[in-house]
């Protein structure tokens, strides 16, 4: 099963998609906006991403221009506000057994397939 938290309001989400069906992938899709990571979920992909919680955020967001630029952030309160905010999140991201990938460009999805 190869899992896709996915933006269908986002080109290069449904770019992804298209490419995941296209390779007949068994899929769990999520639309994260809809249903928001816990923080405990958002802490395992960032784990399986093997990257920090600020390499996560879209930071040409307004909400993170508004409330979040230039402030001195914890991991623990990036990873709340993603949590709080789930459009400051980098999209689409998929993962397949113990790998994840952001699908930027998406055909980088190709590598975890």
């Amino acid at each position: 099963m190869t899992t896709i938290y996915h933006n269908p309001r986002c080109s290069k989400s449904r770019q992804c998609l298209a490419i995941l069906e296209e390779h007949k992938e068994d899929l769990n899709i999520v639309k994260y906006l809809d249903t928001p990571f816990t923080k405990e979920q958002l802490e395992q992909v960032i784990d399986l991403l093997k990257i920090k919680p600020i390499d996560l955020i879209r930071k040409n967001e307004a909400i993170w221009k508004e409330k979040f630029r230039n402030k001195d952030l914890s991991d623990t309160d990036l990873i709340a506000a993603m949590c709080e905010y789930p459009k400051l999140i980098e999209r689409p991201i998929v993962i397949k057994k113990n790998k994840a990938i952001i699908g930027r460009p998406p055909e980088k999805v190709i590598n975890i397939l």
